[in-house]
């Protein structure tokens, strides 16, 4: 009875809070739903990067084609209004009745999850698509998808809208030849902002391409009205990839090491040249799935690079028997290195396969890398020589860099932390709410002291340009006053010692003017942070500050304009036309020209500012630039001027 009484208590009280939980309120989620119902799970996001996704997963299952052996062509088209169209020459897909499903095998891989030819059999032995989840997701994803297919001598196709059939699978024509055309629109309620990069396609489409060499895959994009073409095609594989990655560089070895075995059933294939440079670029992949946050692949590589040298440097008595050994650090210094592995049933971490974690790939990249390398050392005894003494350097410098860091750390700790003296420190002591303004000079710095929050914000004003650290061990970089002022500011310390939970402030301004010198600045400090504060970035604690370009003012009414169009439209508004009579218009070229109170209203309050917060591709992007505009290669440098010149709008001379 009081088991009875319960029930009917709990029962009444869920009544009462207006709660119903029946069989009813069990909801279950049919066909693609739960895609559309949490797109996040399946691309990553429903920004940028998971727009492309969508066609980075169309193009997966014919770039499986093409591993299979059963294409050589593939192409990626971008058209007007927003719609992608991916061709190959492959097999195209099946359009007989499935078995299972009693429907088409089109329309079954189309619009059911976890369906297609990888989870079983002898269709593809290996596959980039593992999860099967990638063209059905496309099609719930996307406003509109045809697919057309070349089998059996016959064309077919079938239309979806919002991943549901429009009609069953229908016989069009005739056809010579074999594959698969899918056309689809990405769907405007769950992309916000849909507008592909060309660039970004590229890129990747390229990548795609050095790890499936014999494949040609060409790129159109026809959305203005003269169309771009480009193509790729290698035969050298991993080794023209390389060739590429270290194109501006200078290498110290005459020779690329490259290896391509198959061990236990997986295939690896591994490339690397030492540079001159102390930049490592180490690249990743798994069935030709970029793999960013590496994995069981890429430990076994380092692993491997890491003993076999050591083991080299003790029996050519570079190392003495008293002697540390490399660490990994030493070792990858100034490497450029290509991972691919291609196995069975890869074990990815995430739907968006970020990190391989089959750990039979550890191993297999660790024999066949390791035998390799020792056969590669002993034919190429001058190769060698030049890694292992670049390693020898390597950790000599990270001795006198450790050596450095805790003679900086240890000073602050003895002194309590004590503050840069040109930082004006805010009043409050939480981080949340806490701001440091990186200022570009005195002048800057002084109006933005004057006009800033005393209590949440922090100023610290640099002087000149800070040391482009892209070319400076971090022993050197530690030496620097400027960059040892804003590694105090921040808090977080650098390298090994770096504790993310000691930041003292959550947003880090980049506040430069906006001339060459500023972006020049700007770039300096994005390359510091990308290379020594990743994590800073990663967090979205880096942002640029966006100054007014223009102040205009016409009688008392005074606006402010952050771009030549917005100046434009400023102007009509005050009615300006011809003469702009009665209107003043001011160039800004630095922030030291604007009072404080300027500054303050313009830049630094929050009611009215404008802060770009950064993303790891923009600090990429601008350490390739920086890379390009300030290394010592000429060639790139001069080519990077003469393609942007048509752009240059604003020249100070």
């Amino acid at each position: 009875m009081a088991k009875e009484k319960d029930k009917k208590e709990n029962k009444q009280e869920g009544a009462a809070k207006g709660v119903s939980y029946e069989a009813k309120d069990i909801y279950v989620l049919e066909g693609l739903d739960p895609v559309r119902k949490r797109p996040g799970m399946y691309i990553g996001s429903t920004g940028i990067d998971g727009l492309h996704h969508l066609i980075w997963e169309v193009f997966d299952n014919s770039l499986d084609e093409a591993m299979a052996g059963h294409a050589k062509n593939i192409k990626v088209e971008l058209l007007k209004g927003n719609k992608i169209a991916i061709t190959d020459d492959g097999r195209g897909i099946p359009v007989d009745l499935h078995p299972q499903t009693k429907k088409s095998a089109l329309e079954t891989v189309m619009c059911t999850l976890h369906a297609g030819g990888k989870f079983g059999g002898e269709s593809y032995k290996v596959s980039g698509g593992l999860h099967g989840v990638g063209v059905s997701v496309v099609n719930a994803l996307s406003k509109w998808v045809r697919v057309e297919v070349s089998r059996n001598g016959g064309l077919y196709t079938q239309e979806y809208e919002r991943g549901k059939p429009k009609a069953a699978v229908k016989k069009i024509g005739k056809a010579e030849a074999t594959g698969t055309k899918v056309i689809f629109e990405p769907d405007h309620e769950i992309f916000k902002d849909i507008k592909f990069d060309r660039k970004k396609v590229i890129d990747h489409l390229r990548q795609q391409s050095f790890l499936t060499k014999g494949v040609k895959i060409e790129i159109i994009d026809s959305r203005e009205a003269a169309p771009f073409y480009y193509a790729f095609y290698f035969e050298g594989g991993l080794l023209s990839f390389i060739d590429y990655l270290s194109r501006f560089k200078n290498p110290i070895q005459r020779e690329v090491f490259y290896s391509h075995k198959d061990y236990e059933n997986i295939e690896v294939e591994a490339a690397f040249v030492y540079d001159e440079e102390i930049e490592t670029i180490e690249l990743s992949f798994a069935n030709n799935i970029h793999t960013p946050d590496g994995g069981s692949h890429l430990t076994g590589f380092r692993s491997a690079l890491t003993k076999t040298l050591n083991d080299y440097a003790r029996a050519s008595n570079y190392l003495k028997e008293k002697d540390e050994n490399f660490s990994g650090d030493d070792v990858r210094e100034g490497l450029v290195v290509v991972v691919s592995v291609k196995l069975p049933e890869p074990q990815f971490e995430g739907q968006t396969k970020a990190r391989l974690g089959t750990p039979g790939a550890r191993t297999a990249v660790e024999v066949v890398v390791g035998v390799a390398l020792k056969e590669f050392f002993e034919k190429n005894s001058a190769d060698a020589r030049a890694i292992v003494e670049k390693c020898l350097l390597a950790q000599k410098a990270r001795k006198a860099a450790k050596a450095a860091k805790e003679s900086v750390l240890r000073k602050g700790a003895f002194e309590g932390m004590t503050l840069p003296g040109k930082l004006a420190d805010c009043s409050s002591r939480d981080p949340e709410e806490s701001e440091l303004f990186i200022c570009e000079g005195d002048s800057a710095g002084g109006s933005a002291k004057s006009g800033r929050d005393r209590r949440t914000q922090a100023i610290l004003p640099l002087r000149g340009k800070i040391l482009n650290i892209e070319k400076a061990r971090i022993d050197k970089m530690l030496a620097n006053n400027e960059i040892r002022s804003l590694v105090m500011a921040i808090g977080t310390a650098i390298g090994n010692e770096f504790d993310l939970s000691k930041l003292r402030y959550h947003k880090v301004v980049i506040m430069t003017d906006a001339d060459v010198d500023g972006s020049h600045i700007r770039t300096l400090l994005l390359t510091l942070f990308y290379r020594h504060f990743s994590q800073l970035i990663e967090n979205g604690y880096i942002y640029i500050a966006q100054p007014p370009l223009y102040r205009i003012q016409k009688g008392k009414d005074v606006q402010y304009a952050y771009s030549d169009s917005q100046k434009e439209k400023l102007i009509k508004t005050f009615g300006g036309v011809g003469e702009l009579k009665g209107i003043n218009i001011q160039r800004y070229k630095g922030l030291g020209e604007m009072n404080p109170e300027q500054l303050w209203e313009t830049t630094m309050n929050v009611e009215n500012r404008v802060l770009k917060k950064v993303a790891v591709e923009d600090a990429k992007e601008a350490d390739r630039l920086f890379d390009i505009l300030m290394g010592e290669a000429v060639e790139p440098r001069k080519a990077f001027i003469s393609s942007q010149a048509v752009n240059v709008k604003n020249l100070d001379i």
